[in-house]
């Protein structure tokens, strides 16, 4: 019997080394599975392209693969005790609501003191924020609170460490605990092991981080940022390499990477090892040990050669030349080549695991990224060739669009941030994430103008059939004769026309109803203030997509109206109209120029007679800063040119032309005793130009020869083949 029960005993241990040997890998992934569950970890980001990643490990593999995998389990659990001591938060258990309800959105900086040292880069942050329209000097006002004491570079190695933020804080009367505040964080930790830790207890505060490691990012309460340098432009920005709509050549090499080659410590492992996949012919990868102080110290027999290859390619060169960029981590998760990569159209080729990409939580860069496995390197070259050139171009495209719309200056990774805030606040107004992932962008996308697609002019769903004409008058009418009457009588006989609204910014009173011309449509007058800035203020009144903004003095006949608004439901996101002004650059000035002549060229459509969506109200009166609405109302001139510096910059395209039969002339204010009311508006419109272009911090406005005629008109043919034989009248 003994002898039995040993012998089963021997079977059953067998039979269990046999099965943990071959099946092991489905046992150990079941385990790790069932304890995910018990500990209720969040799944893989879903950015992550799972199509693109069938030879690459599990998700769920890459997951327990962090930034932090040379720390042991216990070591990764007591750093992330230290870091977050409030590890659970959640919008709804460490942020007051109701702070956000009566004044609505508004941010409150702390005053800067002299005594503090603040970088260039965070100097950068709260100006934007000071500049953004959520901005308010009242604390009581406040939603969210933003700290004065610079915490972006927290390696306590750096001389731009500050010391004792923990005191200084806790003596704040708002602080509390840091509910309703964010702080922003470029560099957390230190040689060698350079952990999360920030050195002071952020308290309740949303964490605003560079380099996020996904098991201390606390998902819908804090925002990963991308790490930017501190020459990264205030606002506007340098645009992206991509032309929209182009189809760029094949590019000379298939991936690409030139940088450090850390000899030891945190990020060696992957960084030592891409030399394997370089071939010096449509792969290169190349590195240096050249950094440091004492890298000769630790210099190995690949330093020389790789030295030299290094030195034989320009970085910059590689970055207009290459279709896919390695982007693996540094010394910490992020690095400053990830913008570089977006910004130059070359698709990142991610290799940082456990990296919580910046605004997951709104960008899908399953569209713009491919996402790597640090350990699986050599698979990666495969990888990208199969990817098909169409998704190729589609993945350049979209790199340009989140480069443009999201990280192309401080300001608008910024607005991007405080925005994703305000969508949590304010859920029931927030923005789809369709909105955030598609041109022009979340920050474009104003979800108090509305929240469903058909309602904003960029996605071309389902153009107006109407159009309401909105006509600006200043001058009395004492004359049957005038300009607007003959204006309003030929709008109206527009089979498109919906409504004539009159904003009447005269200081004498309107004439009464029966005194106006009678129309097939209803005629409203509208009281203005006398601003200039009116004319786009969202009134409630205009219920049609299109609106044709019309200035008094206009002369157009009904088909030249209609013809235009034909074109307009082609192009719902632009301003299609008749009078057409153009930019230039100065060179002899060193300034940019403003012209009325009549050239093959022009960048400008002047809204005393065009069409454009009802949307560009909201956007001129909710985007734009107060200061720049106060100058045109101040010059009471130029709100035409703000607007098509506006469009521009959101559309990133020319206004359409359309014929007109007779030339447009700009409408000037009375003689003045200073000298000629025309050289003084046109002296104005250029000084407008070089402050609107200052503000934005580049020039919008784009150029185009493009003219839209009716078609055969003034063609020698049947009268009775011409659909707008009328323009042919004089």
């Amino acid at each position: 019997m003994p002898t039995r029960k040993k012998y089963i005993f021997i079977t059953f241990f067998a039979s269990w080394l046999l099965l943990f040997f071959f099946g092991g890998d489905q046992i150990r992934r079941l385990t790790f599975l069932s304890r995910k569950k018990a500990k209720g970890l969040k799944s893989w980001p879903h950015w992550m392209d799972r199509s693109l990643l069938k030879s690459f490990a599990d998700p769920e593999e890459l997951q327990s693969y962090g930034g932090h995998h040379k720390q042991s389990p216990k070591a990764r659990r007591e750093s992330r005790m230290n870091i977050y001591k409030n590890s659970r938060c959640r919008m709804e258990t460490c942020f007051d609501f109701y702070r956000c309800e009566k004044y609505g959105f508004k941010v409150f900086v702390y005053p800067l003191e002299r005594e503090d040292p603040v970088s260039e880069s965070y100097l950068k942050i709260i100006t934007s924020i000071e500049e953004s329209r959520y901005y308010t000097s009242n604390p009581e006002e406040a939603c969210l609170f933003i700290l004065n004491i610079d915490t972006l570079d927290r390696d306590h190695l750096s001389v731009q460490y500050v010391h004792n933020i923990n005191d200084k804080i806790q003596g704040f009367p708002l602080w509390n605990d840091g509910r309703n505040h964010l702080i922003f964080n470029l560099y957390s930790g230190t040689w060698p092991n350079y952990t999360e830790d920030l050195g002071f207890d952020i308290g309740q505060a949303i964490l605003a981080k560079a380099s996020f490691y996904v098991e201390n990012f606390r998902p819908s309460f804090d925002i990963s940022i991308p790490l930017f340098s501190k020459e990264h432009s205030q606002k506007g920005g340098e645009r992206g390499w991509l032309y929209q709509n182009s189809v760029p050549p094949k590019k000379k090499y298939m991936l690409a990477f030139k940088g450090k080659r850390y000899l030891t410590g945190i990020g060696s492992d992957t960084r030592n090892a891409l030399h394997h996949i370089h071939n010096g012919k449509d792969i290169i990868s190349l590195t240096t040990c050249k950094h440091g102080k004492d890298w000769e110290k630790h210099k190995d027999t690949r330093c020389d050669k790789d030295n030299w290859a290094y030195e034989k390619f320009d970085y910059q060169e590689l970055l207009h030349n290459s279709t896919f960029c390695i982007i693996p981590r540094g010394r910490r998760l992020g690095s400053f080549r990830f913008l570089e990569a977006l910004q130059a159209a070359c698709i990142p080729v991610l290799l940082s695991n456990g990296w919580e990409l910046p605004f997951s939580e709104v960008i899908d860069w399953s569209k713009s990224a491919i996402v790597g496995d640090e350990r699986l390197l050599l698979q990666i070259p495969s990888t990208v060739r199969c990817i098909h050139s169409d998704k190729i171009l589609a993945f350049q495209q979209q790199t340009q669009f989140l480069w443009e719309a999201y990280f192309s200056s401080v300001e608008k990774i910024v607005q991007t941030t405080l925005e994703i805030i305000k969508d949590r606040v304010f859920q029931r107004e927030s923005r789809s994430k369709f909105l955030w992932n598609t041109l022009p962008g979340g920050l474009l996308a104003l979800p108090e103008y509305s929240t469903h697609l058909s309602d904003f002019p960029f996605y071309h769903l389902h153009p107006s059939s109407k159009f309401t004409a909105l006509i600006r008058a200043v001058s009395p009418i004492i004359s049957l004769s005038q300009p607007i009457l003959k204006l309003i009588q030929a709008v109206a006989r527009s089979q498109h026309c919906a409504q004539i609204l009159v904003l009447w910014s005269c200081e004498k009173p309107p004439p009464p109803s029966g005194k106006w011309p009678q129309t097939a449509v209803p005629l409203t007058v509208i009281h203005g203030r006398r601003k200039v800035s009116d004319r786009f203020f969202p009134y409630s009144a205009i219920r049609t997509d299109a609106v044709l903004s019309l200035d008094e003095h206009t002369s157009l006949s009904t088909s030249e109206v209609d013809f235009a608004f034909v074109v307009w439901r082609s192009f719902p996101d632009r301003i299609v109209g008749f009078p057409m002004r153009s930019h230039f650059w100065d060179s002899n000035q060193h300034q940019w120029g403003y012209t009325s002549k009549w050239t093959n060229e022009f960048s400008m459509v002047l809204t005393a007679a065009a069409f454009y969506h009802r949307y560009y109200h909201s956007l001129f009166t909710s985007h734009l800063p107060a200061h720049l609405r106060s100058l045109v109302d101040q010059l009471a001139n130029c709100e035409d040119i703000l607007m098509n510096f506006l469009v521009s910059a959101a559309t990133k395209l020319p206004p359409i032309k359309v014929t007109q039969k007779k030339q447009h002339k700009e409408a000037t204010p009375q003689q003045s005793a200073a000298g000629s009311s025309g050289n003084l508006h046109f002296s104005q419109r250029q000084d407008c130009i070089n402050q609107f272009a200052a503000w934005f911090d580049y020039m919008p406005l784009v150029h185009s020869q493009l003219r839209l005629d009716p078609v055969l008109f003034k063609d020698q043919v049947s009268v009775l083949r011409k659909k707008y034989r009328h323009l042919e009248k004089p």
